[in-house]
Formats: C-alpha cells, sequence, structure tokens
C-alpha cells in the first residue's frame, strides 16, 4: 500500500533536492537515482530547459512523494518501485531524481522532477486528472510487487488504542510539532521553512500573510484526511504562522550578533613594577657577558686557524 501527493516548487529548487538526498536519509546516497541529469547539477540542468520553455507559469519543478505503510517493503524494492512509477509517469521526457528516505518507521520515496520536459519544453499540467492517474499508476506497481492497495472508503482493521489516538489527535500532533520545530531550526527564512515541511510530505494552506488570508496555517501529513490548524487551541501558541515566522527571524539575528567583550585598556601584566624592571636589567647583563664570550671565542678560533697562534704562545683570554 503506498500514499501518493504532489506539489509544485516554485523556488529554491536546490535546496529541495538536496534535502531528498540527504545522506543520513538515503543510507550514504546509496538510494540515489536520477535519469536525464545528475543529483549534483540537477538545480542547473532543470534551470537550462526552463529556459527554452515558452510558458510563463512560475513551477520550476515538481514534488512527489510515495509512502509506503510500515514493514510492507524493503528498501531496495521501494526505491525500485520509485524508478518505474518515475519512468512510467514521465516517459522518458523530463529529467528526475528518485530518492528513497529510510530513516523513519515508513519507507517512503521522494520524485523531484522538471515543471518543462526536455523534448518540446513544455510545461507539466498537474491537476486532479493528472493525480488520479499518479495515483492508479503507483496502485498497478503495488499490485506488480505484491503489496497491498488502498481501496476507496476502506479501511484496515486497528487496535481501539490506535483509533483512541487517532481520534484525539494527540499522536500525529505531537508528530507535526516536533516536525515543525525541525524545519524552523533547519530554514533560514519563512520560506524556506514552508518549503521543507513540504518537503516532508505536509499539505499547508492559509500559509500567507497577505491581505485576506486565512487567519490561520494549517497543516495535513500525507497519510491523514484532515488538516491540523496552527492555532493555540489546536498546535499551541508558538505554532500560529506569526509566531513561526517570528522564530526564525529571532533565530537568524542571533547569528548575526556576534557579543563583543571590552578588555581594559592596561596592559595584562604591567612591566613597569620594579622587579620587572631588576629582571630586566638582570637578563641584559646576562647576555651581554654571553654575547662578549661567544665574540672572543671566535676570534681566537679563526686566529689559530690561520696560524698565528699555536699552543705555545697563545694569549689568555680574560673575561
Amino acid at each position: 500500500m503506498a500514499y501518493t501527493k504532489i506539489h509544485a516548487i516554485k523556488a529554491t529548487v536546490d535546496k529541495a533536492i538536496d534535502y531528498i538526498c540527504n545522506p543520513e536519509k538515503t543510507d550514504e546516497k546509496m538510494f540515489v537515482s536520477s535519469y536525464a541529469c545528475s543529483p549534483e547539477t540537477a538545480a542547473y540542468d532543470f534551470k537550462y530547459t526552463l529556459d527554452h520553455c515558452r510558458e510563463n507559469s512560475p513551477n520550476k519543478a515538481y514534488h512527489l512523494i510515495q509512502a509506503f505503510a510500515p514493514g510492507e517493503v524493503g528498501f531496495e524494492e521501494a526505491h525500485r518501485i520509485g524508478k518505474e512509477l518515475a519512468d512510467k509517469l514521465l516517459a522518458g521526457k523530463y529529467s528526475y531524481i528518485v530518492t528513497t528516505h529510510i530513516d523513519k518507521g515508513h519507507v517512503h520515496n521522494h520524485i523531484i522532477f522538471c515543471a518543462a520536459d526536455n523534448i518540446e519544453h513544455n510545461k507539466y499540467h498537474d491537476c486532479k486528472q493528472s493525480y488520479y492517474h499518479i495515483r492508479n499508476l503507483s496502485d498497478e506497481l503495488c499490485k506488480e510487487h505484491n503489496l497491498s492497495v488502498i481501496i476507496p472508503g476502506a479501511q484496515r482493521g486497528r487496535k481501539y488504542k490506535e483509533w483512541q489516538s487517532e481520534q484525539s489527535g494527540s499522536a500525529w500532533k505531537t508528530q507535526i510539532r516536533k516536525d515543525i520545530n525541525f524545519c524552523i531550526k533547519s530554514a533560514s527564512t519563512y520560506e524556506e521553512f514552508l518549503l521543507l515541511m513540504r518537503a516532508k510530505g505536509y499539505e499547508i494552506k492559509g500559509e500567507t500573510f497577505e491581505e485576506g488570508a486565512a487567519k490561520y496555517i494549517s497543516f495535513r501529513p500525507l497519510d491523514k484526511e484532515r488538516f491540523v490548524r496552527g492555532s493555540a487551541k489546536s498546535l499551541g501558541k508558538e505554532y500560529t504562522k506569526e509566531r513561526i515566522r517570528e522564530r526564525i527571524e529571532r533565530k537568524r539575528e542571533r547569528k548575526a550578533t556576534i557579543p563583543k567583550r571590552d578588555y581594559p585598556a592596561r596592559r595584562l601584566i604591567d612591566t613597569s613594577d620594579e622587579k620587572y624592571c631588576f629582571g630586566y636589567s638582570t637578563l641584559t647583563s646576562h647576555s651581554l657577558f654571553c654575547s662578549s664570550s661567544s665574540h672572543s671565542f671566535s676570534f681566537f678560533c679563526s686566529n689559530f686557524l690561520s696560524g698565528k697562534y699555536n699552543l705555545l704562545n697563545f694569549p689568555s683570554i680574560n673575561h
């Protein structure tokens, strides 16, 4: 059984690609594949194709997520299914990257593909019909790999505690808070925070601050049917969109401020005291003595070697 979800990327394609290719999530990039591009240069490859596109749509790429039921599929098979889904959906026209994240309890694939194809440079049209096509392709692949398929309107059997937890929303609201906190720590701007949350599979609405926008931001996890409001009553006062933006800005301000220490103008060691003057004069006298002795010895050696002095007539050296 696999849940699917897709959203457009309108900015920072490179950061979205960096996220899905994270070595810690992909077993040191063991589960990273690509077509008609390289993961390291995909953002530039996408841009080259988009520059030849005639449409003015702001979408630069699309991010497709395919999540499997816990324990139903292995890492290698999940990655193989992700590549097969990308090949069937994009038909060899679009550049894409497929990664499999294995760091969570459920294995899931990330597919990022260019919004324009490489042949006619036309934009991919995302709509309900195209999404149903994605879901049908995913279900067909699950059948081919002997995995369960989501039946519309049906639910699998669950224990009472699991059902009660989902009804109250306590378990998955806690996970939403954890994901929001993580993305706040990782993001430099509010827009980057939204990108990271979407990369984790969340559908977001009401995130803007423009006039007429929804009062609350809302999040919907990949495998849930309803949204959760970012309000003081639902997630807590730290998770409203105003507070989220403020937390990110405060974090950026703290990084920009480097604390300065005021050191006193006087020397760390005051060498004007008499004890330091005495030591200095003693050291100077000793240095002069050593220098004089060294000069006398060098003078004697040079004359001895030249034959001017021998063992019978060499003068005494008085220190």
